[in-house]
């Protein structure tokens, strides 16, 4: 798969690469942040179509998400985040995103940085780019795709003007999976209560309960399907659902770094990662899951938060991320980019009387772990 990074120009003008003189192509366009089951069945459907034409199969994919730039520019003066702003919403990096699409067989993936200059061009002339430039004759977009400036673009001005001008044909897919639900927005990290994977609130409640719920958290309705929706899930700790959305364990990257040893000393030593973290980190809580260090992995108890057990103490209140590997022996992992893989929320972060009571809680955490990545 071919990768081409391009950065617009101050007037938000993209130096589009010509593919070939004579061979065409079927394209999408988007963000893929988390690459779901709608992101896959777009995709896929490009590369199916792509086969049957003897074209290729072009995604272009902005970088960064749109939602972090407009954000970023209402409160620093219209201007477009610098490179090194983190993006502490993002589901999975460019990189994560990327090795998706060439799972499924993409030919060439323009990666587009994302600027204001750039969302204010209006669809009809990004579209007339991808027909003069990439050769698009079949554009494959979901059901509420919106492009352009003020996303004026959708799937009906599209579709008209692909009827109009006859230089290009449209095709949606139906990436909307089991229809909506409902997501408040802004919506805040909360953290299960109970021991064991969270069940959906919706499942217990009347049509009136969950309307008065909607009205209450002033929710809006969301395709399932949706980046949106997996973030809200791993908000609340509902990992076995986003995953079910996402078709994939939901994952993080870092690097290991050195920390306290307190596992260490209590029998139970971790990897932890540093603040360079890649993808979303879900609500605080202690994780069945895996650790992977490139081809090697191993069921791993994962930890993300504040060491509630040692906290006082240390005076130490900072995020941290820790994983404790299944293995027969320890792993020296220092230095190592590894990555984090959550398959189930096991409990929530509590402070326990000691370090031997949370040495037993470890044990039974070590035992669920084994159960869910059996």
């Amino acid at each position: 798969m071919d990768i081409t990074r391009l950065t617009p120009d101050e007037q938000g003008m993209v130096e589009w690469p010509t593919l070939s003189e004579d061979r065409k192509a079927v394209v999408s366009v988007g963000v893929f942040d988390g690459f779901h089951l709608g992101h896959r069945a777009v995709i896929s459907r490009v590369v199916e179509l792509a086969r049957q034409n003897d074209a290729f199969a072009v995604v272009v994919m902005f970088d960064p998400r749109p939602g972090l730039v407009h954000r970023y520019a209402k409160t620093h003066n219209g201007e477009d985040p610098a490179a090194d702003v983190p993006d502490t919403e993002a589901l999975t990096d460019a990189d994560e995103r990327l090795r998706f699409m060439e799972e499924l067989g993409v030919d060439h993936v323009m990666v587009v940085r994302y600027t204001l200059a750039f969302a204010a061009k209006s669809y009809r002339f990004f579209l007339g780019q991808m027909v003069g430039k990439l050769g698009m004759r079949a554009l494959v977009l979901g059901s509420d795709a919106a492009m352009g400036n003020n996303r004026e673009g959708d799937v009906r001005a599209i579709a008209n003007l692909a009827a109009a001008t006859g230089v290009f044909e449209l095709e949606v897919v139906d990436d909307r999976g089991p229809g909506e639900t409902r997501v408040p927005p802004n919506a805040q990290p909360i953290a299960p209560e109970g021991w064991g994977e969270p069940a959906d609130p919706f499942e217990s409640m009347s049509k009136a309960e969950r309307r008065a719920w909607s009205k209450k958290h002033q929710a809006k309705a969301v395709r399932v399907w949706s980046s949106t929706n997996v973030r809200y899930l791993l908000s609340q700790g509902r990992v076995k659902d986003a995953n079910a959305i996402l078709g994939h364990a939901h994952a993080i990257e870092g690097t290991v770094v050195h920390g306290e040893e307190r596992g260490r000393s209590i029998g139970f030593p971790t990897a932890n990662l540093g603040d360079d973290v890649t993808g979303y980190l879900p609500v605080d809580g202690v994780y069945a899951g895996w650790l992977a260090d490139g081809d090697r992995r191993w069921p791993a108890a994962i930890s993300i938060g504040t060491k509630p057990t040692f906290s006082e103490k240390t005076g130490l209140q900072e995020r941290v991320v820790e994983a404790y590997a299944l293995a027969d022996e320890w792993l020296d992992l220092y230095g190592h980019h590894v990555r984090v893989e959550f398959v189930g929320f096991l409990r929530p972060q509590v402070k326990f009387d000691g370090p031997d009571e949370l040495a037993a809680e470890l044990k039974r955490n070590v035992e669920e772990t084994k159960r869910l990545t059996a």
